[in-house]
């Protein structure tokens, strides 16, 4: 299994989409789920948005992940059990791009703001770090469409090496 990761705006789905149909992996996006379950246990009106249910998440998810050959793309992780992921990819993108990105989706100041500052701050980096194994961890830049390419090359070469190695198909 594999997990996406990034601020809202560096190019999680668009990766997620392509690598699935190139892998044949399922291609699972958390927030999609989500909604269309209703996970939620509440409602931020700062940020007008349901409060994820994380334990309804793991629970929604549990089944799917423990089969493998799956693309799980969203921006946490510290509520994701560890024994899920082979390996986690933290998408990047400079914070001009990013904020551009995010206000072409029409996100508010607030949230436009306070999603830079977590790619300044690192901080979705930072929480697959003090989430994961060091080793599984990979920062992935994600500013222009060459990236994103280079980013599908890398993770199904990767993934090849990965199922080689361990024996499987």
């Amino acid at each position: 299994n594999i997990l996406l990761k990034g601020t809202p705006g560096t190019g999680k789905s668009t990766l997620g989409l392509e690598l699935s149909e190139r892998l044949k992996f399922d291609y699972i996006c958390v927030g999609d789920i989500a909604k269309k379950e209703e996970l939620y246990n509440g409602y931020d009106e700062e940020y007008q948005c349901p409060f994820l249910d994380e334990d309804k998440v793991v629970d929604e998810l549990e089944e799917r992940l423990s089969r493998g050959k799956c693309i799980v793309d969203y921006h946490s992780c510290e509520f994701f059990p560890e024994r899920w992921f082979d390996i986690v990819f933290v998408l990047r993108t400079d914070t001009n791009i990013l904020y551009d990105r995010l206000e072409k989706r029409g996100y508010s100041e607030k949230k436009l703001q306070d999603n830079v500052q977590c790619e300044i701050f690192q901080t979705i980096l930072e929480e697959a770090r003090s989430s994961y194994r060091e080793e599984i961890v990979h920062e992935l830049k994600s500013n222009v469409p060459s990236d994103m390419e280079s980013n599908i090359e890398r993770i199904v070469e990767w993934t090849k090496l990965y199922r080689t190695n361990n024996g499987l198909s």
